[in-house]
């Protein structure tokens, strides 16, 4: 049989065909958008068309999206006859033809086979999206896991790089004071601020030094918590 109008097959093995492809095959001289608006309200959106989006390539190289509708062969069918070209009884004939084969098809214990063989296929496929958009977040939850409660920025930083984010102690410090999680002047420069405490994304360990001369020294020094690695390692891929 020769194919007159391209039939798609979506993923429950309906079959589709193209408004636009109908439109012209059918030789409507009537704008494409006016042709189909007056038979859009006989049917019903999501049942016997779905809207989609199609494009033709202009003059500069570049791809112009158009508006197109994917329709049941019924549908198809039914508005090849009311447009009432020199064509339609063709184009109608046509799509009988194509509705006997699938049905010959369906009933094909090889082709619901092939079907089933296809469905599968996706699956895996999506099986495989989903572990890669997951793989970040295993990462992360597992050097969390790995390490002994808070760590250093400059630990962060390094975790971060192992996966990917180009960036360095300084410059992650840098981050933090511009992102207002640290301090940027006085006395609170590169401690924790208010924000992120409130959040428990970091902490302040303070350590007392007793110096030879009798003097003691308090240092402070900026960790992230457990839950602070995550929250900015999500941040900085982007998978919040």
């Amino acid at each position: 049989m020769e194919e007159i109008i391209k039939i798609n097959q979506n993923d429950q093995g309906e079959t589709q065909v193209s408004a636009r492809e109908l439109h012209k095959e059918l030789g409507v001289k009537k704008r494409f958008s006016a042709w189909f608006e007056q038979y859009r309200e006989m049917y019903v959106e999501g049942t016997d068309f779905t809207s989609v989006l199609s494009g033709t390539v202009v003059n500069n190289g570049a791809v112009k999206p158009l508006q197109d509708y994917s329709l049941t062969v019924d549908m198809a069918k039914n508005v090849a006859m009311m447009s009432k070209t020199e064509k339609s009884q063709q184009i109608r004939d046509y799509f009988i033809q194509v509705e006997e084969r699938y049905k010959k098809l369906a009933n094909d214990p090889s082709y619901q086979m092939a079907l089933g063989l296809k469905a599968s296929q996706l699956l895996l496929e999506q099986k495989d999206q989903i572990i890669a958009e997951m793989k970040p977040k295993a990462l992360f939850a597992d050097a969390v896991d790995a390490s002994d409660g808070s760590i250093l920025v400059g630990q962060l930083a390094k975790t971060l790089r192992q996966n990917g984010v180009n960036i360095g102690q300084n410059r992650l410090f840098k981050w933090l004071r511009e992102h207002e999680y640290l301090g940027s002047r006085g006395e609170q420069y590169n401690l924790p601020t208010q924000k992120s405490m409130e959040l428990r994304v970091m902490e302040t360990k303070t350590r007392t030094v007793n110096n030879p001369d009798g003097s003691i020294k308090t240092t402070h020094t900026t960790k992230i918590t457990g839950k602070g690695q995550i929250y900015f390692i999500n941040k900085f891929l982007q998978v919040a």
